[in-house]
């Protein structure tokens, strides 16, 4: 059964933190197709300085280039809210005899049971977590074991994380400091040749 690894998220922009994530998950799974999927509208959060739907496929597109990775238009083509639900199901469809893998973050991980048709992701995919936060991988086991018992199935992994931050990225570009430190290099000059998260685009 070929594994599929899916990592959502707004992507707003793109960074290596998500990137060595993704890496590492992929690592330990196995995987043999890993799909990046950026969101059209997120619907757990609010997104004030959200660049554009095609500018955030755009720099997953240049940020995973050399990984081999995928990256899909689904939840962008759906439009609406995006949820992983509804993205499942469409994968699902497309490869029914593949095994999901969903990677979220360590805060969305926890609040898992809350999300839209909490039940019809718990039948489609592993939801895979690795702490970002001093707590470790402790909030994380513990909550996996509470929604465990609702049927869904899970992965922790601790993985060490990068201190990146989309803000940070966002702050950065807004300042006009050196990305390199924060995205690659091609998601970097996309930034910079776009004006993205300027002052001028967003009014801060």
């Amino acid at each position: 059964m070929p594994k599929v690894v899916i990592f959502g998220g707004t992507f707003n922009p793109i960074h290596n933190g998500h990137l060595h994530l993704v890496r590492r998950f992929a690592q330990t799974i196995g995987a043999d197709r890993v799909v990046l999927i950026p969101t059209k509208i997120p619907p757990h959060k609010s997104a004030p300085h959200l660049a554009s739907a095609e500018d955030r496929l755009q720099m997953c597109r240049l940020a995973v280039q050399k990984d081999g990775f995928e990256v899909s238009p689904v939840e962008i083509e759906r439009g609406g809210l995006s949820y992983t639900s509804d993205t499942l199901l469409t994968l699902k469809r497309e490869h029914p005899d593949a095994e999901l893998f969903f990677i979220t973050g360590e805060d969305m991980f926890l609040t898992l049971e809350e999300w839209h048709e909490p039940e019809t992701i718990y039948s489609l995919a592993t939801v895979c977590a690795a702490p970002r936060s001093k707590r470790g991988c402790t909030a994380l086991n513990e909550y996996a074991e509470k929604v465990g018992r609702m049927g869904a199935k899970t992965m922790i992994c601790n993985i060490n994380y990068l201190p990146i931050s989309s803000t940070m990225v966002r702050n950065a570009a807004r300042k006009h400091e050196d990305l390199s430190g924060f995205v690659p290099p091609p998601v970097a000059n996309y930034i910079y040749q776009h004006h993205l998260y300027s002052e001028e685009q967003h009014g801060f």
